[in-house]
């Protein structure tokens, strides 16, 4: 009966997960500060083909541009306001279009529940699945602290504050996810190399074919 039941929805992302005239494949990756998910993407990358798109990334290209929107985005930032989620989308489905490949790893969003809800209804893309990466904050603490990158927010209340913030504002989202069968959970306290075995056997279906 499940089966019957599933059917049209595998149709229906189908037809909506287009992009101008290209079907995209999407993930989400989402992991707290310091889970590893940066060194997994560009595995990610390297191996299967996959663009990675960092929102963060596209937000301080659009800033270092001096484009309009650019100075609108710094000045919101600056007066500690959130940059709105139709914004953000808006440089992904740009950078999207403009990227030959078809294959996306979306970093760093959606951060929170509305982002998630945005996304959806703007881009009619719905997620392949989401990586999460799980990782204690003990261990993301330890290493955030030993990184010794002379990062000034790297100190213990800041990271214990990112690690909550993450938990809160994304917790909804994997949550959201889950109930659809579509969360990945990696156990990210594992060995980088540990990791991306893990990594690699979910990726398996989209291996680059030589």
């Amino acid at each position: 009966m499940g089966s019957v039941v599933d059917a049209p929805v595998v149709v229906e992302e189908v037809a909506e997960n287009m992009l101008g005239d290209k079907k995209v494949t999407v993930v989400f990756v989402l992991g707290g500060p310091g889970s590893g998910k940066g060194t997994q993407c560009a595995n990610i990358v390297e191996h299967f083909g996959f663009t990675h798109l960092s929102a963060g990334d596209l937000l301080r290209a659009e800033i270092k541009s001096g484009s309009e929107n650019g100075t609108m985005i710094e000045n919101m930032i600056k007066e500690g306001k959130i940059v709105p989620s139709e914004v953000t989308i808006k440089l992904l489905q740009d950078a999207m279009i403009k990227n030959e490949n078809d294959k996306f790893l979306i970093d760093g969003f959606p951060r929170n529940e509305e982002n998630r809800a945005a996304f959806e209804n703007v881009t009619k893309i719905s997620p392949a699945f989401v990586l999460f990466f799980d990782c204690s904050e003990e261990e993301m603490e330890r290493r955030l602290l030993g990184r010794n990158q002379g990062r000034v927010d790297d100190n213990i209340e800041t990271i214990r504050k990112r690690f909550k913030v993450f938990v809160e504002s994304s917790l909804p989202v994997i949550e959201h996810y889950n109930a659809k069968d579509k969360v990945k959970k990696i156990d990210a306290a594992k060995p980088i190399s540990e990791v991306f075995e893990d990594v690699k056997a979910i990726f398996a279906p989209y291996a680059k074919v030589a």
